[in-house]
């Protein structure tokens, strides 16, 4: 089963129907048993940061996730919430990947919105996956790169297209909604032991 953790940010019923059509079972729960476990946990996000966190605390969510051994998928917010602070509300987030979240520069179009591809890709996400290859993008806050950093996106500057530590994955590109490469780089996460 994968638990696709619902904490009133938009995008969970087409994560879900994106899993779904991969042949995969879904559950759109905030239980924290549910998830605890789940065979994964996918945490997606459409949304601002400290809303999003304030939700996940008052569901303990935000003592939860950091313990989770199954492996774990944040997308878009969902990544930036696995980073240590965003500057989106000044919101302190869960500390997983030690990196600072930060807004744009507004020296061009902000949102970030459309079609990119990644450089330097690393990691199993990425097996069957190209530079060639692009990923749709909408978001005006960026994860910094670093140790943890698995991709490079460059919009306005460079930043972390996807991260890794451990059992924990993030995208901040949505898969969901990237075809059928997008749905390649799901497929890769699910199948991951």
């Amino acid at each position: 089963m994968i638990a696709i953790i619902d904490y009133v940010a938009g995008n969970v019923k087409s994560v879900a129907n994106a899993v779904r059509r991969l042949g995969f079972e879904t559950i759109i729960t905030s239980d924290f048993e549910e998830i605890r476990n789940a065979e994964k946990v996918i945490f997606p996000g459409v949304g601002e940061a400290s809303t999003a966190m304030k939700y996940l605390k008052q569901k303990n969510l935000e003592k939860l996730i950091p313990t989770l051994k199954q492996p774990f998928l944040g997308i878009c917010l969902g990544q930036q919430l696995l980073c240590d602070f965003s500057e989106e509300g000044a919101t302190k987030c869960l500390g997983i990947f030690d990196l600072k979240v930060k807004e744009f520069p507004s020296t061009d179009i902000v949102p970030h919105m459309g079609w990119n591809n990644l450089q330097k890709l690393q990691g199993p996400l990425f097996e069957g996956i190209s530079e060639a290859d692009n990923f749709y993008f909408v978001h005006s806050y960026y994860c910094e790169i670093g140790e943890f950093t698995t991709s490079e996106c460059d919009y306005i500057l460079p930043f972390s297209a996807t991260l890794q530590k451990d059992n924990f994955y993030g995208t901040q590109f949505h898969p969901e909604k990237s075809g059928d490469v997008g749905s390649k780089i799901l497929e890769n996460f699910l199948k991951l032991k």
